[in-house]
């Protein structure tokens, strides 16, 4: 039997408002394949991501494979995240991979100057991370060291990794334990160069890429993927320099986009203490993705009109201030309702792109910034961002199908913004999938598809949901915000008819 599964986004009715009513139609002529690397992950050596996250203390009374937690580990599986990049962001730039290989014992120390003057004692380095990707069933992506290292640094660590044959890294690479090469793909040349990466100019980077590219060498049986350090969200230029400089000699070019509550990064805001007003003024930001993906993609387009050149959003996700009574330079945060509304609609703004985006990484897994999850000691919870990436999974490779609709407005205070943004897909075993977000605060959306020959004779459903936005999943209660059965869909001849509730998120499946 053929499945249809849709999949909505929205926001749970809290007053007694009736609904707005969107028509909406999706067609059914695939074209444009939804990459399943828009669902990658980001793990820096960053407060509590790695030490702490994934690599914990020996003692620690929980299941693990020798550092690495096994609960984090099943949690991802489960949401299938297919690539995982690494070492980060800003702390790649002064991180040296000699210095994490061999025994243990025997690596050197080294201070965490970006985030919080931590000394760090590599314990987790090249062999720990590559294990966990292997523990994931996920590809990793590394992004090497442009600031503070050099083209040979990058080229020996590729042969380490990629080369088969003798030579003095793969030698190495045999004494540490791993005969076989690791195959190791997607390439970072470089992060945030404009900034915390090297302080550099477009022209200057752009060159350096060149540079560092020639020496990262193709092995015999995997093709690298290199990534070029792209723009700092608005900053056009970038891309324009770095299109006309390097052209096609990379694979993808990186864009780094944070919503910031108050548009500020001094005071950015609490990540639960929010009223409505701020509810609405972060939802237009994060909004701003869309705006931003199209204009970059535009200039792309002038050099690559056949998009061979994948735009990777490879940092996104909500930044807010960090806990009251956490340590400044951890960027540990909760993790809202409000949070995974931004989740869907980024999301869904990445499909609609999906032609030009092709990787996307949120920031960061575990402990840090927008987190799919949060331990405590022995605890652990998933956040509401995380079931957002559950329920979405179904898109991961599925072809894109066009949905078209005219979205009623959110409007607050003489202000709007679009209530609704959806996408659709088909996956290869003719699955429908459609995703719908209602951003607006007070009133439920009632959508009417109709999806033309698409068959189906009921729907069935999850909710994800809560009373308010700014509700957060605990360590009290670590279940405040998950998935419960939903039955606000019915079927009228080819149409479907589904009350969105406000705040909340629908997965529907058609039989």
């Amino acid at each position: 039997m053929k499945k249809i599964i849709l999949v909505c986004t929205t926001a749970l009715l809290s007053l007694n408002v009736t609904a707005q009513t969107v028509h909406a139609k999706v067609e059914d002529n695939s074209k444009i394949l939804i990459s399943r690397h828009i669902y990658g992950q980001f793990a820096e050596h960053l407060g509590r991501s790695i030490y702490d996250g994934f690599w914990v203390d020996k003692k620690l009374d929980v299941k693990k494979q020798g550092r690495i937690r096994l609960d984090i580990v099943e949690a991802l599986k489960k949401i299938q995240i297919p690539n995982l990049r690494w070492p980060g962001g800003c702390f790649a730039d002064e991180y040296h991979w000699r210095d994490g290989i061999g025994k243990p014992k025997n690596r050197p120390k080294m201070v965490n100057t970006h985030w919080g003057g931590v000394t760090e004692d590599n314990s987790f380095g090249t062999h720990e991370f590559l294990e966990l990707c292997k523990l994931l069933g996920t590809e990793p992506y590394i992004s090497a060291n442009v600031g503070s290292g050099t083209p040979e640094e990058m080229s020996k660590w590729v042969e380490y990794l990629n080369f088969k044959g003798e030579s003095p890294m793969s030698k190495l690479r045999k004494e540490n334990g791993h005969e076989e090469p690791f195959n190791v793909s997607f390439w970072g040349v470089g992060n945030e160069s404009w900034g915390c990466g090297g302080n550099m100019t477009a022209d200057y980077y752009s060159n350096e890429y060149r540079r560092y590219a020639t020496f990262a060498k193709d092995y015999p049986g995997i093709k690298l993927k290199k990534i070029a350090g792209g723009a700092n969200d608005f900053d056009y230029n970038w891309t324009e320099t770095a299109m006309k400089v390097i052209g096609q000699r990379m694979w993808g070019l990186s864009l780094h986009y944070y919503t910031l509550p108050t548009g500020n990064w001094g005071k950015k805001g609490s990540a639960t203490g929010f009223n409505e007003q701020e509810y609405f003024n972060t939802m237009e930001r994060a909004l701003k993705m869309d705006e931003l993906v199209t204009k970059h993609s535009a200039i792309m387009d002038k050099y690559d009109p056949k998009k061979n050149v994948a735009l990777v959003v490879d940092e996104w996700g909500i930044w807010t201030d960090v806990e009251p009574g956490t340590n400044p330079g951890f960027l540990f945060q909760q993790n809202s309702l409000r949070d995974a509304l931004i989740a869907g609609s980024t999301l869904n703004i990445f499909h609609k792109h999906a032609e030009r985006v092709k990787m996307a990484n949120l920031a960061q897994t575990v402990n840090v910034l927008q987190s799919l999850i949060l331990t405590e000691k022995e605890k652990m919870l998933l956040t509401p961002t995380y079931h957002v990436f559950d329920m979405y999974k179904v898109h991961q490779d599925a072809m894109l199908l066009p949905i078209s609709f005219e979205s009623p407005s959110y409007v607050l205070n003489g202000k709007k913004i679009p209530a609704v943004n959806a996408s659709a897909s088909k996956d290869k075993n003719g699955v429908v999938h459609i995703s719908f977000v209602n951003l607006d605060n007070s009133r439920s959306i009632e959508v009417n598809t109709d999806l033309g020959n698409i068959n189906f004779s009921k729907a069935d459903g999850q909710i994800l949901t809560s009373a308010n936005v700014n509700d957060y999943n605990s360590f009290t209660q670590p279940d405040k915000i998950k998935l419960n059965t939903f039955s606000g869909a019915t079927k009228n001849g080819n149409k479907l008819s589904v009350t969105l509730p406000a705040h909340s998120i629908v997965t529907l499946t058609l039989n």
